[in-house]
């Protein structure tokens, strides 16, 4: 079964999963923005993170500790691919052309972005 993206109530649930490593339902929620969701709606949600494959548990009597069973970097490279794919046809090099177009680049970056390259084409294995 491949990865499916997270969803807007799904994702500042991963986001505290991903930063604390671990926790229970409790701890999720101290970290929530206020007002503070019902603990049920907040326990339904980790449940079903779990049940889609992004989490995990360690049961401790009738309480669970949750944490990723998917890292936050193997998550962006999913959802870097599939934004890539739905908006620049899988090409890096549009994504690149329209940061450039959009002057969403200082001549820094640029110059950041040149050297990363000449580093990698330099020494493929890095």
């Amino acid at each position: 079964m491949g990865m499916e993206p997270l969803t807007k109530t799904e994702e500042p649930i991963m986001q505290i999963l991903w930063d604390l490593k671990k926790g229970f339902v409790k701890d999720v929620i101290e970290r929530l923005p206020d007002p503070k969701p019902p603990y049920n709606t907040v326990s339904s949600l980790i449940r079903l993170l779990e049940k889609k494959g992004f989490v995990g548990h360690k049961a401790y009597g009738k309480t669970h500790e949750y944490f990723p069973t998917i890292s936050k970097a193997a998550y962006r490279r999913f959802t870097f691919r599939q934004f890539m794919t739905q908006y620049f046809q899988g090409s890096p090099r549009d994504v690149v052309s329209f940061l450039v177009e959009e002057e969403a680049l200082t001549p820094e970056e640029v110059q950041e972005i040149r050297q990363l390259i000449d580093q990698k084409t330099s020494n493929p294995d890095a």
